[in-house]
């Protein structure tokens, strides 16, 4: 029998990594003669470059600047001329380095020098992987380090971060596709927020990195400048595209560039050639943290349900919470669920112990399916 564990992490608590390892160590203590592949997965947001180096992309340190100006190290995952970046890494939380939020001076300038970096190595197709900035700079940040000239009224580039957006009055992109000239670009995303409005990224993600009310109609002005100065300058009107509002508008300025946006969760497993690696298995497994509705809008354990259900294969989920209905469940293409919360109902017990729970699951995933009929 072969099985294909392949979940993503458990938000807080585990990385995918992790969180394969103890489901595959359960499996394998309680059904020895079963075997067990290991293919942690993810969305497109954070964890999505480990994924890839594990499964065989090359690993390319670069430090670059962090959201507030301090270095950080990043991880660019290259495979030939395929180079895969996250704005998690380069404009994320992490980089504060234990700071305060500063919404309003955050910046993606960082995942700008990451794709540049990724450009000055060979690579002709640049992923990036959007979800879990610390920005709401509509990707001013990311275009100025690839080249963007964005003036204010008297002629002086815009100081880094959202603050100075109000203040735009000039941007020229030239030399930014200049340098793009023949690359691929691609946004990595599931969300569908557009950049504006009530379901933009100001008003929807701004406040979950600490901006207060003023201070998200701020960034708000900020970002309609910013879109309003680009188009009219000749960029394409995506304001209100899927996507634009992903990672603090990180995605429009991708859009705007002429990037493909692809859904994180599919170009991801598509990286890690999923589908082959199911071909033929007996059973997969997935999980996350919490199962729940959001996971049925595409998140990376319903992509691999749906995979796995195109390859013949049953698949279960091992998650912390199950918040889905058996009903649900099955819809989803899931055999069965397994939640940690019901070997473990305190919820404080059951992060500390996620290890040692989910390779009790493995043990019960082992009994449940290792001894089944053909």
């Amino acid at each position: 029998m072969r099985v294909v564990v392949a979940p993503d992490k458990f938000k807080g608590s585990l990385g995918a990594a992790a969180v394969a390892g103890s489901l595959a160590a359960g499996i394998r203590a309680a059904a020895p003669g079963v075997v067990v592949e290991e293919v942690p997965v993810a969305d497109g947001g954070d964890g999505t470059v480990e994924a890839l180096t594990r499964a065989g992309f090359a690993p390319r340190p670069v430090a670059v600047e962090g959201p507030l100006g301090a270095a950080v190290t990043v991880q660019i995952a290259r495979r030939a001329e395929v180079a895969v970046v996250e704005s998690a890494q380069a404009a994320g939380p992490a980089g504060l380095d234990g700071r305060s939020p500063e919404p309003v001076r955050a910046s993606s300038y960082g995942l700008g020098q990451a794709i540049a970096a990724a450009l000055e190595q060979g690579c002709r197709e640049v992923v990036v992987g959007l979800g879990g900035s610390a920005c709401t700079d509509g990707g001013a940040g990311m275009l100025q380090a690839l080249g963007a000239r964005l003036l204010d009224a008297t002629g002086a580039d815009l100081p880094r971060g959202a603050g100075g957006l109000p203040g735009l009055a000039v941007a020229d992109l030239a030399p930014v596709r200049a340098r793009l000239g023949g690359v691929r670009l691609v946004a990595a995303c599931d969300v569908t927020n557009p950049l504006l409005g009530g379901r933009g990224a100001a008003r929807v993600y701004a406040p979950q990195k600490g901006a207060g009310p003023e201070q998200v109609r701020a960034l708000e002005r900020g970002l309609a400048r910013l879109a309003a100065v680009l188009e009219f300058g000749g960029a394409p009107a995506v304001a209100d595209a899927a996507g634009a509002g992903a990672a603090g508008g990180i995605g429009y300025a991708l859009l705007v560039l002429g990037a493909e946006r692809r859904s994180g969760a599919d170009l991801v497993l598509d990286l890690l050639g999923l589908a082959g690696r199911l071909a033929g298995a007996d059973l997969a497994v997935t999980g996350e943290g919490s199962l729940d509705r959001q996971t049925l809008h595409g998140k990376a354990p319903l992509r691999v349900a749906a995979a796995a259900v195109r390859a013949g294969v049953p698949v279960v989920a091992a998650v912390g919470r199950n918040a889905l209905t058996a009903r649900q469940a099955a819809r989803a293409g899931f055999a069965r669920v397994y939640a940690l919360s019901d070997l473990e109902p305190d919820p404080a017990t059951c992060l500390a112990r996620a290890p040692d729970l989910l390779y009790r699951v493995g043990t019960r995933v082992a009994a449940d399916w290792a001894d089944r009929p053909e």
